[in-house]
């Protein structure tokens, strides 16, 4: 018995570790076989065989997005980042030519229907801190060199239209494929695949994936992510208000000549979309009525019957182009503040 547990123990100590791309392509794996023997007792000279083969190429690739989350950007963003990892799950260094393609309408990776494209689509692959910097990253077409059972993240950017609005969707897919390594700082051509039965040699066999857009073995594979908008929709109303005359006081005022009027500019964002920052408002005082000195507030809000609250953060009045302005820092979605001011009616 002491025997048979030693020997099991013996053989699991035995067993190889795995890894995802095994045994590396164009390895000669050799195994040789020893007879003993004996006549009348004596023991003769042994007898050996051998037999060594080459290990093929096995080639797998993996595209895969980052995470399962979209990127989120503005109308009008610039080098917005959709993320992807790139595996090499083969037996080989190899390259990987990288295309990026934006979807024509349908369903988006994460959602969503895509309805528009990004401008000025590029590639970039990452220095190594995972995080896009085009002042440490490289943009490429491929990658070189991606050594076997190793990663390299790849970004995909482009540009937002300024005409975009929140619930537009712009998709992408990203695709990799097989290419001979072998050669720092120049693409190898494109894998080609061994046909016909094994041969002596080092072959050629593809392993991947089916992938976004591409069929299972057929040396690429391809993954998609998307952007998705979230604007700011503002909007603007202008309404007057006669706070008192020469005649009839705060009694029913109208607005004759000496009359104080009240200007209450109300901003706007619609709910469901971004907040909007550094909302700046600028108001040319008309010629026939003059500004009212330290009347000028800004970020207020509206009450509950309309009328507007100045609040107290004070506005501006520039005299030598009689306008009044004032910045509302950030105006959330859903919020409406208010820039009000008094004149008086020349």
């Amino acid at each position: 018995m002491l025997g048979a547990v030693s020997a099991v123990a013996l053989t699991a100590l035995s067993v190889s570790p795995s890894y995802a791309a095994g045994t590396e392509a164009g390895t000669s794996i050799t195994n040789t076989v020893t007879v003993n023997y004996q006549v009348g007792g004596i023991a003769q000279t042994a007898e050996t065989a051998s037999d060594t083969f080459v290990v093929d190429r096995k080639i797998d690739l993996l595209v895969d997005q980052s995470d399962a989350v979209t990127t989120t950007v503005s109308p009008g963003e610039t080098q917005t980042v959709t993320t992807f990892t790139v595996t090499n799950l083969s037996n080989d260094v190899m390259d990987v030519a990288l295309t990026a393609a934006q979807l024509v309408g349908g369903t988006a990776e994460q959602g969503g229907t895509d309805n528009f494209d990004v401008t000025n689509l590029q590639i970039w692959v990452d220095n190594g801190d995972g995080i896009f910097d085009p002042a440490t990253d490289t943009q490429v077409s491929y990658i070189d060199e991606l050594a076997a059972d190793t990663t390299a993240t790849v970004f995909v950017i482009g540009d937002i239209p300024i005409s975009q609005e929140t619930g537009d969707v712009a998709g992408v897919v990203l695709t990799g494929t097989a290419a001979e390594g072998g050669t720092a700082g120049s693409q190898g051509a494109t894998i080609v695949e061994t046909t016909g039965g094994d041969t002596a040699g080092e072959d050629t066999v593809f392993a991947d994936a089916a992938g976004e857009t591409d069929v299972q073995y057929d040396g690429t594979h391809s993954a998609g992510d998307d952007w998705s908008v979230l604007a700011a929709l503002v909007s603007v109303t202008k309404e007057s208000l006669v706070l008192s005359d020469p005649v009839n006081g705060t009694t029913d005022p109208k607005a004759i000549p000496g009359a104080t009027v009240q200007y209450c500019i109300k901003v706007s964002n619609a709910a469901g979309g971004a907040d909007a920052t550094n909302v700046t408002l600028t108001d040319p005082v008309p010629g026939d009525v003059t500004y009212v000195t330290s009347t000028a507030f800004v970020d207020g809000t509206v009450n509950g019957d309309g009328t507007c609250n100045a609040g107290t953060t004070t506005g501006s009045y520039d005299g030598g182009t009689t306008t009044v302005s004032g910045t509302i820092p950030t105006l959330s979605a859903g919020d409406t503040r208010t820039l009000v001011f008094n004149a008086t009616i020349n």
